[in-house]
């Protein structure tokens, strides 16, 4: 991570590397700061540490400067209850956080960041082991850390050719896998990020309306609150260079829609996660992966394959291994590992189905909601939907779905329309609740750009 940090502060000193609410930093200026942090660390002799900080411009800086000092940070959801974040932080041993919050537990041990500000002088370089920790999002339980190491994260931005005219929106958080997959590219693309704070679809339109941007990565689910939003306030959308989809299924409704809101951007859908890291991407458009990307005899180097329905990728793929109690890690058989998601091969495509975690047990019947949404997205006059279990003392939970109404549509008609729209599944995975809610309402079970289902 450093190197490609050196190479771009070489390369292009004076390129815009990050904007922020707070500031913007050359890559010179990144550079310099990384190191300053790095002979910061060392001169404190921080080998780990917690990182609670919500301008990217300090994330780059001090993710950098740990780089160069072989010191493992970890980054948490910035904004996260003091309580919590105690709690979470004494679970994985750290005991040390680079914060501008004051108001964490005494116990802890709180560094400002610009107090990491030593003198790179005054200490040899460093090149052993870069260490990372990366939490999940915790969309399918508590959150678990993953161990990386820069170098193996690093290997594909070495390929990278320079793109100095392309500007990243910023819309994972930079702590989850996403979120460094694509400060990564940057870096090694020599671009610029733009990074605003808050994180919400709202912000992200904001900036594609505001400042130049060509590329965009988020989630589902974000996208569609970004399309929404742009809907209702009847924005003007710029074209995008770039459109790219990962952390969730992309369901064809979607897909279109993005289509016909950037004509002339290359979409790209991105399998990736904390854990396994990046595995598979497809461009053409269509939903799910290519069945080419399977292991077969004739594919004998692929590293996924589909074992009961759910989707496994080759062991020693990814991470290094979870930190902390790793009694939930998964499990490895015959040299694979199930990955959780549900999928079904149909023709020539693997789809998605949704997780293993968001599986509704109705009166014993297993029922994917991933499919249903899919289906509710599309009747006309909803806006978003989400599909979820809702306790039911009779058959232990059913199907229930939660809509926002598009414009000035008809509730009971859209509700007729969803049930038409169900009628052909099977009964128990007909929905047996359908509740008109609120954008923000439905924005609440979201987490890490993510909808919580299930």
């Amino acid at each position: 991570m450093i190197g490609l940090l050196e190479r771009a502060a070489a390369d292009r000193p004076e390129q815009v590397a990050v904007v922020t609410p707070e500031t913007t930093l050359t890559y010179a200026e990144l550079y310099d700061g990384a190191r300053r942090v790095a002979a910061g660390l060392r001169a404190r002799g921080i080998d780990r540490f917690a990182v609670l900080e919500p301008d990217a411009a300090w994330i780059l800086r001090l993710l950098g400067g740990a780089a160069a000092a072989g010191s493992e940070p970890c980054q948490y959801q910035p904004d996260l209850d003091p309580a919590q974040f105690a709690e979470q932080a004494a679970a994985l041993g750290h005991d040390t956080v680079v914060t501008r919050r004051t108001d964490l537990p005494p116990a802890l041990t709180v560094v400002r960041p610009d107090e990491l500000d030593g003198d790179p002088a005054e200490h040899a370089s460093y090149d052993g082991p870069q260490p990372l920790m990366i939490r999940t999002t915790g969309t399918t339980g508590l959150p678990k850390a993953a161990r990386h190491d820069w170098a193996v994260l690093t290997r594909r931005g070495a390929a990278t050719a320079p793109r100095p005219e392309q500007r990243w929106l910023l819309a994972y958080g930079p702590q989850q896998f996403a979120g460094i997959q694509v400060l990564l590219h940057v870096l090694a693309a020599q671009a610029t990020l733009v990074a605003p704070f808050p994180r919400q679809p709202r912000d992200g339109l904001a900036a594609l309306l505001r400042d130049e941007l060509t590329c965009v990565s988020a989630t589902p689910t974000y996208w569609r609150f970004l399309l929404a939003e742009a809907r209702s306030s009847r924005a003007e959308l710029p074209p995008l260079a770039q459109v790219t989809l990962g952390g969730e299924a992309s369901s064809p409704d979607l897909l279109e829609e993005l289509r016909e809101a950037f004509p002339t951007a290359r979409i790209s859908q991105v399998y990736a996660s904390t854990e396994f890291g990046s595995i598979a991407s497809v461009r053409d458009g269509r939903p799910g992966l290519s069945a080419d990307s399977l292991w077969s005899p004739a594919n004998p180097d692929a590293v996924l394959r589909v074992r009961d329905g759910e989707l496994q990728v080759r062991a020693g793929t990814g991470m290094l291994g979870y930190a902390g109690d790793t009694t939930d890690a998964p499990e490895e058989v015959d040299g694979w590992v199930s990955t959780g998601d549900l999928v079904e091969v149909v023709d020539d495509r693997v789809l998605f189905r949704g997780r293993s975690s968001e599986v509704i047990n109705v009166g014993g019947v297993k029922v994917h909601p991933l499919p249903i949404e899919e289906r509710v997205g599309a009747v006309p006059g909803v806006r978003l939907a989400r599909v979820h279990g809702r306790s039911n003392p009779m058959v232990g939970a059913v199907v229930a779905v939660e809509v926002v109404l598009a414009g000035d549509a008809d509730e009971r008609a859209v509700k007729d329309g969803i049930r038409t729209a169900c009628a052909d599944l099977p009964r128990a995975w007909q929905p047996r609740s359908i509740r008109v809610v609120d954008e923000v309402d439905l924005a609440a079970a979201t987490r890490g750009g993510k909808m919580v289902r299930g």
